[in-house]
């Protein structure tokens, strides 16, 4: 049984909203070696760097925060509205970095600026992922739910293969200095291209048709979150939190950290850093879907075992060839992309 019109405006209006997600932490990433000092001026580099991560960091923070914040909102007044809020919050709070000014020209109130856009984004990024997941797992029927949930997961790793594309050319606009005075900020400008294009499908989508259902009969639960964290749910809450903490903590101290930590201990450049993100994200992506459709075949649960065990075995030995050998980074990186990402593919699914 082959997809609607309606559920496919809705699959890929999720995915282009967890593609802006990505597309931004990557931004980030990539352009924390190169306004690390703009932001947080200091003659030992390395805490310019660790004081840059630190406002990357305060956005995974707030992601809680937002899922629960837009996760009742959702529940109260629709997911299309609650994806249309984020993804409109999301766009605005990552083209206003590039915005900020700099240490140089507003002091100590250039990296507090950026703290709190950083923490406003992550509240609105939480009640991304919450609202898309569930509006397309709600939409879909159950015998194609692991293909759509593998799709929405792999939205992140498409968003840091677009940040890559996007870092590489502004690289080659802006060179040298002209990067650090300008280039880094058209970088956050471009951010709002994907949230634009998100915001136009959302609009043409519909509500989920299992919320009008229990709206219309006016029998919606409104659980609040004692209830969740305390109550009947605490064992399901707990489970999720787990998984969740353990796969996101895979994935950014992993991935995430590789353009940082290849600029900087194994001396590979912006270009060259570019390109190795487009190969492994690509393969990330690929990764998510590929668990996604198999988790149809073999359940949610062994899939997300699996290759969550693949992950731990395998990140390592991949990890200390990277740091030792860089001879090897480019296919070292495809793979270690792949296997780390796998595990995130079925989540959607199997949470709903």
């Amino acid at each position: 049984m082959s997809l609607t019109s309606g559920q496919k405006k809705i699959a890929v209006g999720s995915f282009l909203g967890w593609s802006l997600d990505g597309y931004d932490i990557v931004l980030m990433l990539l352009v924390i070696p190169s306004i690390s000092q703009l932001f947080f001026p200091s003659s030992n580099p390395a805490f310019s760097i660790i004081a840059t991560f630190a406002s990357y960091t305060v956005t995974l923070i707030m992601r809680p925060l937002g899922s629960v914040i837009f996760g009742i909102y959702g529940d109260k007044f629709g997911r299309k509205k609650s994806m249309i809020i984020t993804i409109l919050g999301f766009s605005i709070a990552t083209f206003s970095v590039g915005l900020l000014p700099t240490y140089a020209m507003f002091g100590v109130l250039a990296p507090v600026l950026l703290i709190l856009v950083r923490l406003v984004q992550g509240i609105f990024a939480g009640g991304e992922w919450g609202s898309g997941a569930v509006l397309t797992i709600e939409s879909i029927q159950k015998q194609k739910r692991g293909l759509l949930s593998g799709f929405l997961q792999s939205g992140f790793s498409f968003g840091f293969l677009l940040a890559a594309i996007a870092f590489q050319i502004i690289t080659i606009l802006y060179q040298g200095k002209a990067f650090e005075e300008i280039g880094w900020r058209v970088l956050f400008f471009t951010g709002i291209i994907p949230g634009i294009i998100a915001l136009f499908v959302r609009f043409s989508m519909k509500e989920s048709p299992l919320w009008l259902q229990e709206n219309n009969k006016k029998v919606i639960q409104r659980a609040h979150l004692r209830k969740i964290v305390l109550g009947v749910h605490k064992k399901e809450f707990i489970l999720c939190a787990a998984i969740m903490t353990g796969l996101v903590y895979m994935y950014h101290g992993s991935i995430s950290v590789m353009p940082t930590f290849l600029q900087q201990f194994v001396q590979i450049g912006k270009g060259e850093i570019a390109n190795l993100m487009i190969y492994a994200t690509t393969s990330s992506w690929l990764g998510m879907i590929f668990t996604g459709v198999l988790s149809q075949k073999i359940g949610r649960k062994k899939a997300i075992i699996v290759f969550c065990a693949a992950s731990v075995l395998a990140s390592i030995p991949l990890g200390l060839i990277i740091f030792q050998n860089n001879h090897f980074v480019i296919p070292i990186m495809i793979a270690f992309a792949f296997i780390i990402s796998t595990a995130s593919g079925p989540i959607p699914a199997f949470f709903s």
